[in-house]
């Protein structure tokens, strides 16, 4: 819809109303541009079509994947979503993250936590709703100083640029933007599962990620004690997100299934299996099992069949039973066909290390019987980057016959090999990554799951050192202020960021010449302009 044709239906809205004849029609269809969502729904349903379309983009050519970062504060999120439409003019490809870590360590009532779902569930779709409460503001605020130009065009008497600012509000690009939001392993059971996912798709939700750890054991992905869940445990939780999308008309929302298998090493149950081959069947063959000779040597131990002989599986103190040494590969290629099969969309392959070649070869796999799988994958700061390509180097440097004795490969973080032929080759794989492994191994969407996690805690560092020692105030101005107003960050007028401005616009139209406005001459942020 057109500036104009939205001013032409403002107008009808209030024709007639004699008693609304102090309300402007044209006030009333920049407010309505300023909040084009009414609620989450709208934006879940927007959102998703999105996602749906960038998905089909990338089965076409996969050089058209996407990224996000993950955000734990609704400010970060709009922070980065205006970053990124002045760096480079579109928000396409790009999302937001919602990490399940981040909500842990730093939105729960009781403080800091591990990444184990024990913080309030109900913190994860408030986040949601913050975050795009933030970015539909970065859409307001935008928004209101495109119509403030438009009212000095006016002024000035300025067609052509009156013309050119209306062209630009009519292509006006939102700041809302996908968010794939981590239910984890679904804080409970299926009907759980589902009470939370129709909250998180009201907040604006479009896309779940699921994992099949259990719930009361849940681990981060990159610790040691996952346990995962038999496959229909799993499926019941993925449907359930499905029931959920359905039943609020969210009909083409995006489900993506997390297999923790590579790492996992337990499980709590022994699966149902009604028949020889059956799902149940393949989850207990991969079970670390003897065989029993001397029934009086069990003690409450259960047994199964195998192969028509009766077996037992290893059993821990914990009640927990093990897999057998090696089979992680293997249980995550069956994890992601039967989540593919049993409505999931996408597949997230948690991996110790980020190397392609390890993740290509179980996508291969699973491709055999679901051609066009695709993986959001983490890109995760549990990896020490620089070591992993480094030591990838130094492996295939080695294996091709190239001499490798300058380096000690134990030692390849250290600073001494920085300016090194090794060290720039492995960062110019680092820099392809993200290319190279949504050709190579079926990435969609490539994620870094705790960035501003650590990028508030280096630049809090680097500001207290500054500030607190003989820097002083210059350790703020020269290291803050001068670079805001030097790379043109918004932030550096935060009065106009926190929606002063806005306000104004609002209190004249309310109040006309009566408003008390805060951006007069004597506003200090007149210092920025």
């Amino acid at each position: 819809m057109t500036y104009r044709q939205s001013i032409t239906d403002a107008r009808q809205s209030i024709a007639g109303q004699a008693a609304w004849s102090g309300v402007e029609s044209e006030t009333v269809a920049r407010m309505r541009l300023q909040n084009r969502f009414n609620n989450g729904l709208d934006i879940a349903r927007y959102t998703a079509k999105i996602m749906r379309q960038d998905m089909a983009a990338y089965d076409a050519d996969p050089a058209n994947y996407t990224q996000s970062l993950g955000c734990w504060h609704g400010f970060i999120g709009q922070q980065k979503l205006i970053s990124i439409k002045k760096h480079f003019g579109t928000t396409k490809g790009k999302y937001l993250y919602l990490s399940g870590w981040m909500v842990a360590a730093l939105r729960s009532d009781f403080g800091p936590l591990p990444d184990q779902s024990m913080h309030e569930k109900t913190s994860v779709p408030a986040l949601i709703e913050e975050l795009y409460t933030f970015l539909r503001q970065a859409d307001a605020r935008e928004l209101g100083m495109l119509f403030r130009d438009l009212d000095k065009a006016r002024g000035e008497g300025n067609a052509a640029r009156e013309a050119e600012i209306q062209v630009q509000i009519d292509n006006h690009q939102t700041h809302v933007v996908p968010i794939i939001a981590d239910i984890d392993a679904g804080f409970g059971n299926a009907e759980a599962t589902y009470l939370l996912a129709k909250k998180m798709i009201e907040a604006g939700a479009c896309a779940l990620q699921i994992e099949n750890q259990v719930s009361d054991e849940k681990q981060c992905g990159h610790q040691d004690g996952k346990v995962t869940v038999p496959h229909e445990d799993f499926i019941a939780k993925i449907r359930a997100c499905r029931y959920a999308f359905l039943e609020l008309g969210v009909d083409d929302g995006i489900i993506v299934a997390r297999t923790d298998s590579l790492g996992a090493g337990l499980t709590k149950q022994i699966a149902y299996s009604r028949e020889a081959g059956d799902l149940g069947d393949l989850y207990n063959g991969f079970l670390d099992c003897e065989e029993v000779t001397d029934l009086k040597a069990l003690r409450g131990d259960v047994l199964i069949e195998r192969d028509g002989k009766l077996v037992r599986p290893k059993r821990l103190p914990s009640n927990l039973y093990q897999f057998r040494t090696g089979t992680g590969a293997d249980r995550c290629v069956l994890d992601c066909i039967t989540s593919l099969q049993n409505g999931a969309d996408l597949l997230w392959i948690e991996t110790e290390k980020p190397h392609i070649e390890q993740i290509a070869s179980m996508v291969d796999r699973i491709r055999e019987v679901i051609p066009n799988a695709k993986l959001v994958y983490n890109n995760s700061p549990s990896f020490n980057w620089t070591l992993n390509f480094r030591q990838q180097v130094f492996d295939a440097w080695q294996e091709a016959g190239k001499d490798v004795s300058a380096y000690d490969r134990a030692a390849l973080m250290s600073v001494v090999y920085d300016s090194t032929d090794l060290a720039h080759e492995a960062d110019d794989r680092i820099r392809t990554f993200q290319k190279d492994a949504a050709k190579r191994a079926g990435i969609f969407h490539h994620l870094i799951t705790l960035p501003t996690y650590h990028t508030a805690a280096l630049s809090t560092d680097n500001l207290a050192r500054e500030y607190f020692g003989e820097a002083g105030m210059l350790g703020y101005v020269a290291g803050v202020q001068r670079k805001e107003i030097r790379e043109g960050i918004a932030c550096v007028r935060h009065q106009n960021m926190s929606g002063s401005d806005i306000g104004d616009d609002h209190k004249e139209a309310f109040a006309g010449e009566a408003a008390l406005k805060a951006g007069g001459v004597h506003n200090t942020m007149n210092q920025f302009a």
